[in-house]
């Protein structure tokens, strides 16, 4: 509709609102001396109206998409126009000739009536056009999560959206005060009702426009919607809106993440500035999963220098890219390089200088690293005990090495190799002059390699979704929350630790593999089929976050423990992974898994070739 238009139907209402005030006013009989001067009135208040019209543009909005927000501006624009004409009166009166130009109560009348016939004239273009666009399709029945500012907004992005009918069947809040009301002719129900609701109606669609909800509330919802076949939506945060608005497109479906996640860790984000602050902060791995992510979050904080290496190219080009968007202000360095090459390493420790390192460099695919044994240990181990070596050289202050659960009670040789690399940096510790520390986790929620990328890739193909087996289950974690843990558990570590994260309950893949499906709205065994591959090499069913011998000791925060680990004398295991490392150069992966198997007696190898070895004992 031109613009033009709907100013003349505005000025049409404005002078329809002065007769009508007039005509209420005096019972619909004008007497004389009011309807002499009603010509000059008329004009007068069509004019102030048509000025104001034209400096708040309220005409210039889309009509169909009128919000809260253009009817405030009515409000506030018709105000300034009555306004006006109270100004008018007093004026006149006092100062011209003791008479009104309008009766304040006229002035009250006509305020009332041309708002209202302005906002009722846009609300019947509005719903006249959301019912002409859609005059043959069912009604798509939508529960929104929240009745806040956030569940109000999503419903206009509802009511806008031009390709689906939507119906807003019920409102679900927390706030008992809220319960019973209604918001927009809408019923508000508790989460307790959300069952019956399922049950009782066919949902297409449960939308999340809440940010706070607990998490185990939040999994609970999206487990009874499963349940019913519903697919659960997730409405971003407001800073990624578009120009501040929602729109329809902008809501997307839950991920496995969402269904996993956990209540937001607290961190003694002091003690962690204080570690940081004016530091020079060396990230080892830094374009991986966990590396990236610590960048992320180390970033923030007051740091002198960051030094990012990794031998990965393109991702650490991406990475620089990265923050120099972000952390415009931040001093940073980028450095393509490689842990195992140990003149490269030392001039970057020369140069820079580090006071904190943070380790997260390593090969962690269990059947890549049972094919490529002396990769495993060249980097894992070799280039650890590099970094740790040169850190007590160049006298930096702490060293934080990202570890893993596949280090407890080994069975594949990355897992060996990893626990090897902790045996030494923990008996490094020894020479008191650097702190090394050590941080022990699960499987990480989207990381490279992970699951969970895999699982999605399968089923957008169409399937099948290939699990090793229908027992095996895996710990998970989010990478900001194994991140945000590594960075507590560095601030609080005094040197010799192992910190174990608590990784919640152990999950079944195959399981998981079930709830990705069905949040994808496939049917299992209809649209899609899961199909069992056998374990991998070095693969084990069940993870362990503690070896047998060990024990856990309490700290502080209550998702971080620290195990109690046998000891190794610095001297006697420097000589044995000397040995070890020269068995590099021969390639003889046998004498190689073999020897790691002395240095960790209870390292047995699970479906690989190397349990021969073990049968020989």
């Amino acid at each position: 509709m031109p613009r033009w238009i709907i100013l003349t139907i505005d000025i049409i209402i404005v002078v329809f609102s002065i007769v009508l005030a007039y005509l209420l006013r005096f019972n619909f009989h004008i007497p004389e001396v009011e309807l002499k001067p009603f010509p000059i009135v008329l004009a007068f208040i069509v004019f102030i109206r048509l000025v104001s019209f034209l400096i708040a543009k309220t005409y210039a909005g889309i009509v169909r998409y009128t919000s809260t927000e253009d009817v405030f501006r009515i409000f506030l624009v018709i105000s300034s126009g009555s306004l006006v004409f109270v100004f008018t009166n007093i004026i006149k009166y006092h100062f011209i000739d003791s008479t009104y130009l309008i009766p304040f109560s006229i002035i009250i009348i006509d305020f009332f009536t041309t708002t209202l016939l302005m906002v009722i004239f846009r609300m019947i273009v509005k719903v006249t056009y959301l019912e002409l666009i859609n005059p043959s399709k069912a009604q798509t029945n939508v529960i929104i999560f929240g009745a806040g500012e956030a569940g109000i907004i999503t419903k206009n992005a509802l009511d806008r959206d031009a390709e689906i009918k939507y119906k807003i069947l019920a409102f679900i809040d927390d706030n008992p005060q809220k319960i019973g009301k209604k918001v927009e002719g809408v019923t508000i129900f508790g989460r307790d009702k959300l069952k019956e609701l399922l049950e009782t109606n066919t949902i297409a669609h449960v939308i999340m426009s809440t940010q706070n909800i607990k998490a185990e509330h939040k999994q609970e919802i999206i487990e009874t919607c499963l349940a019913y076949n519903t697919k659960v939506l997730n409405v971003p945060s407001a800073s990624s809106w578009i120009n501040g608005e929602l729109s329809f497109n902008q809501i997307k479906k839950i991920n496995i993440e969402d269904l996993l996640e956990r209540d937001i860790i607290k961190l003694d984000k002091e003690k962690i500035g204080k570690q940081l602050i004016g530091k020079t902060v060396l990230i080892t791995g830094a374009s991986g999963s966990i590396g990236s992510e610590l960048v992320r979050q180390i970033g923030y904080y007051a740091t002198n220098k960051l030094i990012l290496t990794d031998q990965a190219e393109s991702p650490l080009f991406h990475l620089e890219l990265e923050c120099m968007d972000k952390f415009r202000n931040k001093d940073f360095e980028i450095i393509i390089a490689d842990i195992c090459n140990k003149s490269r390493i030392e001039h970057i420790f020369q140069q820079y200088k580090p006071d904190i390192v943070f380790h997260a460099a390593a090969y962690k695919h269990v059947p890549m690293m049972e094919q490529n044994v002396a990769e495993a240990v060249k980097t894992n181990i070799d280039g650890t005990n590099i970094l740790a070596d040169l850190s007590v050289k160049y006298k930096v202050q702490k060293f934080i090495m990202v570890s893993t659960d596949k280090a407890v009670n080994p069975t594949s040789v990355m897992g060996t190799s990893k626990r090897i690399a902790e045996i030494y940096t923990q008996a490094l510790n020894q020479k008191k002059s650097t702190k090394f520390i050590t941080t022990r986790f699960g499987n990480v929620l989207g990381s490279n390699g992970s699951v969970i990328p895999l699982f999605r890739e399968q089923i957008e193909k169409g399937g099948p979704v290939t699990v090793t087996h229908p027992d095996i289950t895996r710990y998970f974690m989010t990478i900001p929350e194994a991140c945000q843990l590594v960075l507590e558990a560095g601030a609080m570590g005094k040197g010799g630790e192992i910190y174990i994260f608590d990784m919640g309950k152990s999950i079944k893949i195959v399981d998981l593999a079930k709830k990705m499906i069905k949040l994808s709205g496939l049917t299992l065994g209809k649209d899609i089929q899961i199909k069992f591959t056998g374990l991998r090499p070095g693969e084990k069913l069940f993870e362990e976050l503690l070896n047998d011998q060990e024990n856990t000791m309490p700290t502080h925060h209550s998702q971080i423990m620290i195990a109690k680990v046998k000891e190794y004398d610095l001297h006697d295991i420097s000589k044995e992974i000397n040995i070890l490392i020269k068995l590099i150069d021969q390639q003889d992966d046998t004498r190689i898994v073999k020897k790691m198997k002395e240095i960790v007696p209870e390292f047995k190898s699970q479906n690989s070739i190397y349990e021969k070895l073990d049968a020989q004992d």
